[in-house]
Order: C-alpha cells, then sequence, then structure tokens
C-alpha cells in the first residue's frame, strides 16, 4: 500500500536546511565513518549538476542507512556551477568531476570509479530510507536478480498536492504491471533507483545506449540479455524511495504531464523500446 502523506522521518529529511547547515555536514561525515567499515562492498553512485540546494539531504539519508555491507558513496559532479563540489568534499564523501555533460557519462564515470561488488543508483535529489541499501542488494546477493529496482513517489514542489500525486502513483503502478507482464519491464527501471553486480555491469559497457533510449532501462537489457538474470522489482514499502517532482513540473505540470505519458502509451515510438513511459 502506498502512502498518501509523506512519512514523518522522510519530511524531516526533505525540510533539513541545506547548504549553510554545518550541523547537517558534520552528522554526514560522522554516519559516513561507521557505513564505510573498510574494502567497500557496495558503492553508491550519485550524478550531481548543481544540485547545492538538495544533495546535504541526500547524504543525510544514505549515510544514515542501516546495513551489514560496507558502503562507499561517490559524487559525480557533472560540471556544476554552484557550491556541489564543495559541499560533498566537506562530508568526507568522495567527490569526482566528469567534464562529459550528461547523465550517461555521468553514470559511466562513477562506475569506472566503484570498488564495490555491487552498484546502486542514487540521484541528488531524493531522499532514501533507512533500509534502501540493505533491501535493494539482497535480491543481488542472494537470488537470480541482475537488477534491481524500486518503487518511489513524488514529494511536491510546486503546486500538486501530495493527494493528487498519491492517486497519479496508484495509476503509474498500474501501467508498470502491465509493462512487466505484457511489454517491455524494463522500462520500469528508473535510475535512481537501481542496482546491479559491478563487474556484469563493465562487462556490458556499463550506461552506454543507442540514441532515444535511456541509460538506465538499456542497461536492465542488456544485463538480462547477457544471461546474468532477472529484472528484480523490489516491493517493500521500506525500500520506497521519495523524489522530488522536477521533471513533472518542467513537463508543465501533473495533468500535462499526465497528457503527455498517455500519449506515449498509446503511440510508442517505432524504433526504440525502453522509453520511460510513466
Amino acid at each position: 500500500m502506498r502512502p498518501v502523506v509523506i512519512p514523518a522521518p522522510i519530511k524531516l529529511l526533505w525540510e533539513a536546511d541545506n547548504a549553510t547547515n554545518e550541523a547537517n555536514t558534520s552528522l554526514i561525515r560522522k554516519h559516513y565513518a561507521t557505513l564505510l567499515k573498510g574494502t567497500s562492498d557496495v558503492s553508491v553512485v550519485i550524478p550531481a549538476y548543481n544540485e547545492e540546494k538538495n544533495i546535504l539531504r541526500t547524504l543525510l539519508s544514505l549515510s544514515s542507512n542501516r546495513t551489514k555491507w560496507s558502503v562507499e558513496i561517490i559524487v559525480v559532479n557533472n560540471n556544476s556551477k554552484d557550491n556541489t563540489e564543495a559541499l560533498v568534499k566537506a562530508t568526507g564523501v568522495t567527490c569526482i568531476t566528469e567534464v562529459k555533460q550528461g547523465i550517461t557519462a555521468a553514470r559511466n564515470a562513477g562506475l569506472a570509479v566503484a570498488k564495490g561488488k555491487y552498484v546502486l543508483n542514487a540521484d541528488a535529489d531524493s531522499i532514501y530510507p533507512p533500509d534502501w541499501i540493505e533491501l535493494m542488494i539482497a535480491p543481488l546477493a542472494t537470488g537470480d536478480a541482475c537488477i534491481t529496482y524500486g518503487r518511489f513517489a513524488f514529494i511536491p514542489t510546486g503546486v500538486t498536492s501530495r493527494t493528487s500525486y498519491y492517486f497519479y502513483e496508484q495509476m503509474a503502478d498500474s501501467v508498470r504491471w502491465v509493462n512487466k507482464r505484457f511489454r517491455e519491464e524494463a522500462v520500469n527501471v528508473y535510475g535512481f533507483n537501481s542496482g546491479f553486480r559491478r563487474t556484469e555491469g563493465l562487462e556490458v559497457e556499463g550506461f552506454n545506449h543507442p540514441p532515444g533510449a535511456n541509460e538506465d532501462g538499456w542497461l536492465a537489457v542488456k544485463l538480462r540479455e547477457k544471461g546474468f538474470g532477472k529484472l528484480h522489482c523490489v516491493t517493500d514499502i521500506n525500500a520506497m524511495v521519495w523524489t522530488a517532482d522536477r521533471r513533472i513540473e518542467m513537463d508543465g505540470g501533473l495533468w500535462k504531464a499526465l497528457f503527455m505519458r498517455a500519449k506515449r502509451i498509446l503511440f510508442p515510438p517505432k524504433e526504440v523500446v525502453i522509453r520511460k513511459d510513466l
């Protein structure tokens, strides 16, 4: 069952002070020293472009995760013009620079330097619940999954209410069920909430994809077709990621976004199947 309202712990993190809050920086540094227990088992890769308003709360949520794994966090600064890089470095989290602009180049740069056996993809404007790392890695460590992906919910940043997003997400879940059963499950995979084994990701040339495709869904297809396993959706409510609705707002608001996504569902592009439907 999806939450109608934002859970209190998530809301507290989202409303935390951002760039000017030295207390959060110190807290991240303290938590991260416990999260990274020597050699890393898991690498969490976060592309970032001008994310000084969001990056600290994302890092605070990730560094506060409860897991038996040793976890490194890698932020890929993709030519930010603001204070993103300085903020990340102040927390003790690894920050590298990728000068080639774009999400594919940024994710590949993070994959190239990752040391963990497993790689988790995250974004700089999302809040990750305390058990996210543990729940996303479990199917990769013990099952036949080649890639894990999870559910997410929107945090309103504009005029759209959380209640409206709740109904939108319920509809989107139905479409994703149809994708999984009758169409292509890989379109359900999102880069800010997925994971895979590092060596297998490197073997299929990471996030490289043909024009018109998405880097995350295409990676899922490559891993599956290589015979590394199945796509696995993590449905546990404790793995629900909360993300800003910036993409929806950029599309012109919820109703316009609904129209655009419905059009892509009813009339999908013929040249490429791995596109975002919702």
